[in-house]
């Protein structure tokens, strides 16, 4: 159900169609220093899956934190009343039937502060923000690196192909995602700064080890 890759940080994948391909997506839960839970995209919380939740820790704080990563937020509201939700800028008005405690910025809350450091990746027509598990050197993102050329499915590793898309971040659809090309270099860069290891990807295969360079790399022609 969750898979462990790091202390203190799971995952687990999902099937999920977006615009009719099959892509997958990826929940991403951290430990924090206080025993509570942050979770990144959340999936839908079926009882298994809440079980599995619960046996960690309680939620703390849930972040969409991608305009295309909300659809499962209202079952974490209902279940978790005490935790606070997070959306990147713009979800609120694109979700106005969801109660948000506010939007993500520049920097993180003081409720996930102490272990996970954060930075808009707002460029992107996503509107994203990434995050860094700092104790596992892990980077945490939604849609900022793409990569179907590994996923299971025939279609979806066609659709990879046809758009270039053959590792984390490279691809057609990555030139056409970032709509400020100054801001997104100037975003990156902050990125950059981090001291990352490995990736968690929402949608594709994680990265297990140089994460800095794959976000370089998939990067640098801004």
């Amino acid at each position: 159900m969750l898979e462990t890759i790091a202390d203190d940080l799971w995952t687990t994948a999902r099937s999920q169609r977006f615009w009719g391909l099959e892509t997958g997506t990826r929940m991403t839960l951290a430990r924090l220093s206080d025993g509570g839970l942050f979770v990144h995209c959340p999936v839908a919380l079926d009882a298994d899956t809440r079980r599995a939740v619960d046996a960690l820790g309680p939620v703390r704080a849930v972040v969409a934190s991608s305009l295309f990563h909300h659809l499962y937020v209202g079952q974490w509201m209902a279940a978790y009343p005490k935790a606070t939700f997070w959306g990147c800028p713009g979800l609120a008005k694109k979700r106005p039937d969801l109660a948000f405690t506010g939007v993500l910025g520049d920097q993180p809350h003081d409720a996930w502060g102490a272990d996970i450091d954060q930075a808009p990746f707002t460029a992107r027509f996503e509107r994203e923000v990434v995050f860094l598990h700092r104790k596992s050197r892990t980077m945490v993102c939604a849609d900022a690196l793409l990569n179907l050329s590994v996923h299971p499915s025939p279609m979806t590793r066609a659709v990879a192909f046809l758009t270039a898309n053959t590792a984390p971040g490279k691809g057609y659809l990555e030139r056409v995602a970032v709509r400020d090309r100054a801001l997104g270099r100037k975003q990156v860069d902050r990125i950059l700064e981090w001291e990352i290891d490995g990736i968690v990807l929402a949608h594709g295969g994680l990265v297990s080890h140089d994460g800095r360079e794959a976000v370089r790399t998939a990067y640098s022609w801004l």
